[in-house]
């Protein structure tokens, strides 16, 4: 029998809808393989992105060198360099998709009815993903393992300044793939660098079935606005850490110094630190001091600028849009609010919704605000940090989403599925 994958699209179609086509014919060979299959292909990229590290590390410094010659600011710098340790990194991120439960054919619920019909609702992949994303090669592998795990032909589109990064990661992917006796084409970088072939594939409805953004505040936006794909929508990690009155002051600085500058460039570093007036004699100090040695500037209102000179801190007022910033780099807004509550209101104003921390030796405060905040994750005592699918034990994440619908938090293989019923009767008519 032909293989679906095997059947090429009319070449006057343009290169990203022939890619999109490839790949839909992909998602279908995809779907029905089994678990073994699947896990084969994956350990298959792994092996080689070992091997051909090499190969992967050279390509990126091209995008490396050519941002640092643009002007590109360290935090994103940082996200786009790739070095042998970060590729391992990944490797053994891609073998830790395959040792997970593969997600498909999954009963999520399933009962015999009254007049003795069998049903069941059961997990299916989506089909066609896009992945729309910034300068973060890892994403790549990434959203291809999990894609390939859930039984998915993903779509790549990163940005062009790690054009040259994700054209030899896809590479090394598709032929370990293939290799393997999967479709190739079940992973392919959308053709083009220019804007228009984002848009293409932001309007590619019947072709793709789900686009995922990845990124920044502009470009999530610009997707969730623009296109006529369904989207699932990444948020910005505008995080917040609140040190409640009743507090472990040693707990609450190594917290908030891990979750602002353990690595400032990603989603969940905290943004925003918000301290009870009642601990802020014992902890400012304390903490100002802490940011201050590992480089980080506060941009404080008022009350956390009056202990600028018993202190080491860089301290700049806070203005306005401080509160909603997502700095991505080594700064961070900070306030002292009068209570529990004062802090909640706070965070529902200027919150992404993606992840608060509260930290807290009072059992009732900490019932209180997970109660209270409704954002994808609420940390009692831990570190914002941990919101990631490889922390949650999910594996690489496809994206932490920010929305309400379908998928929440990290997104891990199960969000990367859709449900059918199978009705299963003896001649049943109705």
């Amino acid at each position: 029998m032909t293989s679906l994958s095997s059947v090429t699209p009319h070449d006057t179609l343009s290169p990203v809808a022939q890619a999109a086509h490839r790949a839909r014919a992909a998602a279908a060979d995809l779907a029905p393989l089994p678990r073994s299959a699947k896990d084969e292909a994956l350990l298959a990229i792994a092996d080689a992105l070992e091997a051909r590290a090499d190969e992967i590390i050279e390509a990126n410094a091209v995008d490396v060198e050519r941002a640092r010659a643009a002007g590109t600011s360290e935090s994103i710098i940082d996200r786009l360099t790739l070095t042998p340790e970060r590729v391992r990194a990944i490797a053994a991120d891609v073998r830790q998709v395959a040792a997970l439960p593969d997600p498909v054919g999954e009963v999520v619920r399933g009962s015999t009815l009254p007049n003795g019909i069998d049903l069941r609702q059961v997990r299916v992949p989506l089909g066609v993903v896009g992945i729309i994303y910034e300068a973060r090669p890892n994403v790549t592998v990434d959203g291809a393992a999990l894609c390939l795990k859930s039984g998915n032909a993903v779509l790549l589109r990163g940005s062009s300044s790690a054009y040259s990064s994700n054209t030899a990661l896809v590479g090394v992917i598709r032929d370990a793939v293939g290799g393997s006796g999967l479709p190739a084409d079940a992973v392919q970088l959308v053709p083009g660098e220019s804007r228009d072939s984002v848009t293409e594939l932001m309007r590619a409805r019947g072709m793709v079935d789900v686009l995922i953004p990845r990124g920044g505040a502009s470009l999530i936006r610009t997707v969730v606005e623009g296109s006529t794909v369904p989207v699932i929508e990444t948020g910005t990690g505008n995080c917040h850490v609140y040190v409640d009155a009743d507090t472990d002051i040693d707990m609450a600085v190594d917290i908030l110094v891990n979750s602002k500058a353990q690595r400032p460039s990603v989603c969940n570093a905290a943004e925003t630190l918000l301290v009870h007036r009642d601990a802020a004699d014992a902890f400012l100090p304390r903490a100002l001091d802490a940011l201050a040695e590992a480089g980080v500037t506060v941009h404080g209102d008022e009350r956390v600028a009056s202990y600028a000179e018993a202190t080491k801190a860089t301290i700049v007022p806070a203005v306005a849009e401080d509160w909603e910033t997502e700095y991505l780099s080594y700064d961070i807004a900070a306030a002292v609010v009068d209570s529990l509550d004062a802090a909640v209101a706070h965070i529902r104003l200027w919150s992404s919704g993606h992840t608060e921390a509260i930290v807290t030796t009072s059992q009732a405060a900490a019932r209180r605000f997970t109660r209270l905040v409704d954002s994808t994750t609420v940390a009692v005592n831990a570190s914002t940090r941990f919101t990631d699918g490889g922390q949650f034990g999910f594996g690489a994440e496809i994206g932490i989403s920010t929305q309400k619908l379908h998928a929440r938090g990290p997104m891990g293989l199960p969000e990367l599925t859709s449900t059918k019923y199978i009705v299963t009767g003896d001649g049943h008519t109705r």
